[in-house]
Protein backbone atom coordinates (compact mmCIF):
# COMPACT_ATOMS: atom_id res chain seq x y z
CA UNK A 1 0.00 0.00 0.00
CA UNK A 2 1.21 3.65 -1.01
CA UNK A 3 0.40 6.64 0.49
CA UNK A 4 -2.25 7.73 -1.88
CA UNK A 5 -4.03 4.67 -0.64
CA UNK A 6 -3.42 4.71 2.72
CA UNK A 7 -4.08 9.26 3.45
CA UNK A 8 -7.68 9.35 4.79
CA UNK A 9 -7.29 13.45 4.27
CA UNK A 10 -10.11 14.73 2.64
CA UNK A 11 -8.20 18.10 1.73
CA UNK A 12 -7.03 16.81 -1.74
CA UNK A 13 -6.56 20.19 -3.18
CA UNK A 14 -3.65 20.86 -0.24
CA UNK A 15 0.12 20.93 -1.74
CA UNK A 16 1.31 18.03 0.53
CA UNK A 17 -1.54 15.57 -0.17
CA UNK A 18 0.07 12.13 -1.31
CA UNK A 19 -1.96 12.77 -4.31
CA UNK A 20 -0.62 15.73 -5.51
CA UNK A 21 3.28 15.15 -5.34
CA UNK A 22 5.68 11.57 -5.72
CA UNK A 23 7.05 11.89 -1.73
CA UNK A 24 4.18 10.56 0.21
CA UNK A 25 3.57 11.66 3.58
CA UNK A 26 6.93 13.08 4.49
CA UNK A 27 5.81 16.54 3.46
CA UNK A 28 2.69 16.45 5.60
CA UNK A 29 4.80 15.49 8.62
CA UNK A 30 7.45 18.04 8.68
CA UNK A 31 5.25 20.64 8.12
CA UNK A 32 2.54 19.35 11.54
CA UNK A 33 6.30 18.76 13.00
CA UNK A 34 7.37 22.67 12.44
CA UNK A 35 4.34 24.05 13.52
CA UNK A 36 3.22 21.61 16.30
CA UNK A 37 0.37 20.29 14.73
CA UNK A 38 -1.19 16.89 13.84
CA UNK A 39 -2.05 15.63 10.53
CA UNK A 40 -5.64 15.00 10.19
CA UNK A 41 -5.08 11.30 9.64
CA UNK A 42 -4.80 11.40 13.45
CA UNK A 43 -8.19 13.23 13.41
CA UNK A 44 -9.80 11.42 11.00
CA UNK A 45 -9.09 7.65 12.37
CA UNK A 46 -10.63 8.65 15.54
CA UNK A 47 -14.01 10.16 14.15
CA UNK A 48 -13.88 11.11 10.09
CA UNK A 49 -16.09 13.69 11.01
CA UNK A 50 -14.44 15.35 13.70
CA UNK A 51 -15.07 18.71 15.11
CA UNK A 52 -12.45 20.21 16.48
CA UNK A 53 -10.89 22.83 17.92
CA UNK A 54 -7.80 23.08 15.74
CA UNK A 55 -4.94 21.37 14.91
CA UNK A 56 -2.44 21.78 17.85
CA UNK A 57 -0.69 18.57 19.14
CA UNK A 58 -2.78 19.77 22.16
CA UNK A 59 -6.13 20.13 20.46
CA UNK A 60 -5.34 16.86 19.49
CA UNK A 61 -4.97 15.38 22.87
CA UNK A 62 -7.94 17.17 23.99
CA UNK A 63 -9.77 15.73 21.11
CA UNK A 64 -8.86 12.02 22.20
CA UNK A 65 -9.08 12.42 25.81
CA UNK A 66 -13.08 13.63 24.48
CA UNK A 67 -13.64 11.44 21.30
CA UNK A 68 -11.44 7.76 23.00
CA UNK A 69 -11.21 8.17 26.55
CA UNK A 70 -15.04 8.26 27.79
Amino acid sequence: MNAKDLCTCKNTKCKLHPLNHELGCTPCIEKNLKMDEMPNCFFDKIDPEHKRKGAKTKDYAEFYINEVEQ
